[in-house]
């Protein structure tokens, strides 16, 4: 067999199992899979720098699949380049159980960088795995040693580049010289709804030369060698790379090439026997799989065991040569002491401060023996204070020693999945500031950290409606409601300085999830320790501040600067010979995973005169409070005015607690 009838052998396996994947569904997208086998074929067998055996070698090149729903080519191509994802696992394909879902799963399916689907994503996420290399190249790479040295390869879609987080991210890469990225860009004419000329009439060459990116072509996207050559030449060059290919959505089907029908539907039974006849593909058995193309794929698992040997023998000499640094790369703990020099605070030496201050400091702390901490701003650093002091910027030249501050700009989309993508190396611990309010403008990329369980901290400031004269558009109400919503997602509000120490602690002992810190712009008075518990208490959610009260006749529960507010109304209820429990519920994520026997010991059953107290939206407070309980909270948008008076004028004030506290132990 030549070479040429060897390569169209294996491009039309990988069309025709993805395609009798599809098929077996009955469901799935069968257009993309079919119209890039050619670029994935040369970008798999001629480029990758991959090994099947240990999927999670650190310097393997990382591939995503930015058009998520073509996941039956991602699936095709692990299974015959050798991965652990056996034939029936792709006969399984979008069913219950299989490692083979709709739409590619980072941690469920090995290969699977990181999970796609909702377009752009996966190509922010790309932006981030570069980053990474930037960062971990520049930490431990010496003279002889270049331990990080990947490249990312994408593959993205038409519905990609019209996402605005697309535009975000291409930017920032662009805006930051960040090179060893490599996007094939199936640019096949075709959306769900019919031709791209119904709404994408842009010339996506000249914006992304506008980005400051190369911008390759390629013709016709079942030209191999055209193919080869363009990543060649993008190889040789510093910046990041958008290769445009001209591919037929569906290719090969008589009746659904370059159609819409293509893009997400199965072919059909009788279509897909009229496509493998037309591909010359024998009609039966189904899941063909030719002998020649599984042996010429299954070379990846010798050429990547090779690779792999080569870096491990060049690893071996770096542990001589840099043992603490080696120790450390291959860690997957914590660095002994990295929380020792968090600061610890009082009202007679610090006064009162805001809790997005408090922060601060204990972020500067942490970086100091978190070599691997490293984030910044959607162009708020100033007011998130989320600036390691001393650490310089990464910026458009590699960094050299402890540049770890990153300047997002005003792009607080990109900047979640960039974060997403820079946890994703399983070192780097990333961070990222801005708004709660902004939180919206990323809230895909959270949710995607979530399902992926990954390490993102997220320093939302400016939390409540103390944002005062900036009214109504920033002042969040619904969103803690909304990401408390999230899965696995922990929302931590602390009450005060302490608490929010405490909270950066939770935040990086959380690996396996991200992590909302929501932070006042305002002071808070801090509280004091030696008369109340423990802000360490923040570890399980919800604690007892004033615990010599005993049974209680009403409990008052609170988070962030509302506590304070309780504490006070407690006062002056306790004047009234009335027993009150004051509880600080920083974080409900951290609760529920408490045991019965200490949610029952905060919250006891018995007790049913509550009152919650939150500026925020009051839904989910009732689970609670219960139904004799009540809730001050915040059922409508904000105010412009200094935030004092909005405290006042919208109940949250000691008078006010006091008065409806009252009110719920005469309705008892």
């Amino acid at each position: 067999m030549s070479n040429q009838q060897l390569d169209n052998l294996c491009v039309n396996t990988l069309r025709m199992l993805s395609a009798e994947m599809v098929e077996k569904a009955k469901s799935g997208h069968p257009g993309l899979p079919m119209g890039c086998a050619g670029l994935a074929y040369v970008l798999w067998t001629q480029f990758l720098k991959h090994n099947p055996k240990n999927p999670a070698w650190q310097n393997r090149d990382r591939f995503v699949l930015s058009a998520g729903h073509g996941s039956a080519l991602l699936y095709s191509l692990l299974h015959l380049t050798g991965y652990d994802l056996p034939l029936e696992e792709l006969k399984n394909f979008r069913q219950w159980e299989s490692k083979t879902p709709g739409h590619p799963e980072h941690g469920l399916t090995l290969g699977v960088e990181t999970t796609t689907g909702p377009l752009g994503q996966g190509f922010a996420n790309g932006i981030g795995m570069a980053l990474a290399n930037r960062i971990l190249s520049s930490r431990y790479n010496k003279e002889g040693f270049k331990l990080f040295d990947y490249t990312v390869y994408g593959l993205v879609s038409d519905g990609d580049l019209m996402e605005g987080i697309t535009s975000e991210a291409a930017s920032f890469a662009g805006s930051t010289s960040l090179g060893k990225i490599i996007y094939l860009y199936d640019s096949n004419s075709i959306t769900i709804e019919g031709s791209t000329n119904l709404s994408f009439h842009e010339n996506v060459a000249d914006r992304f030369k506008a980005y400051q990116w190369q911008v390759l072509q390629v013709e016709d996207g079942n030209d191999l060698t055209a193919i080869a050559k363009a990543i060649e030449e993008a190889k040789k060059d510093l910046r990041p790379t958008l290769i445009e290919v001209k591919t037929h959505i569906g290719f090969g089907s008589p009746k659904k090439q370059d159609t819409a029908d293509a893009h997400g539907e199965p072919l059909g039974e009788e279509e897909l026997q009229k496509t493998k006849a037309n591909l010359g593909w024998p009609l039966e058995p189904a899941f063909y799989l030719p002998q020649e193309a599984i042996d010429h794929f299954r070379s990846a698992v010798t050429s990547g065991q090779k690779l792999e040997n080569v870096w491990q023998e060049i690893f071996k000499k770096y542990q001589e040569s840099y043992p603490e640094l080696a120790k450390e790369l291959m860690s997957s703990e914590l660095p002994a002491g990295w929380d020792k020099d968090l600061p610890v605070f009082n009202q007679e030496k610090d006064g009162a401060m805001a809790t997005r201050a408090a922060s601060g400091k204990a972020l500067n702390a942490l970086a100091k023996h978190l070599p691997l901490l490293v984030g910044g701003s959607a162009d708020l650093a100033p007011s998130n204070k989320t600036y390691l002091t001393g650490l310089g910027d990464i910026g458009s030249q590699p960094p050299k020693g402890e540049e770890r501050n990153l300047h997002f700009g005003v792009r607080e989309h990109a900047m979640g999945a960039i974060l997403n993508g820079l946890a994703l190396s399983g070192k780097v611990i990333p961070f990222g500031g801005t708004f709660l309010i902004f939180s919206d403008y990323f809230k895909p990329a959270i949710r995607l950290a979530a399902i992926m369980k990954q390490r993102v901290i997220y320093v939302l400031t400016h939390d409540s409606i103390g944002v005062g004269e900036d009214g109504p558009t920033h002042e969040p109400i619904e969103h803690l409601m909304s990401l408390r919503a999230v899965p696995n997602l922990k929302v931590i509000r602390p009450a005060d300085a302490n608490e929010t120490v405490a909270a950066w602690q939770a935040a990086i002992n959380n690996s396996s999830g991200p992590t909302v810190l929501s932070l006042t712009r305002q002071n808070l008075s801090i509280i004091d320790r030696t008369k109340f518990a423990s802000a360490d208490n923040l570890a399980k959610g919800a604690y007892i501040l004033n615990e010599e009260v005993g049974q209680p006749d009403l409990i008052l529960m609170a988070t962030g600067s509302e506590v304070e507010l309780a504490l006070a109304a407690a006062e002056q209820l306790t004047e009234k010979n009335i027993k009150v429990r004051v509880v600080s519920m920083p974080c409900w994520e951290f609760f529920e995973q408490q045991s019965a026997e200490y949610k029952e010991s905060v919250l006891p059953s018995s007790v049913k005169t509550r009152l919650a107290i939150e500026a925020g939206a009051t839904i989910g407070w009732y689970k609670y409070v219960g139904d004799t309980g009540a809730i001050i909270g915040l059922d409508r948008f904000g105010a412009s005015a200094p935030a004092k008076v909005n405290f006042e004028k919208f109940g949250f004030t000691v008078e006010n607690v006091v008065a409806y506290a009252i009110k719920l132990l005469d309705y008892k």
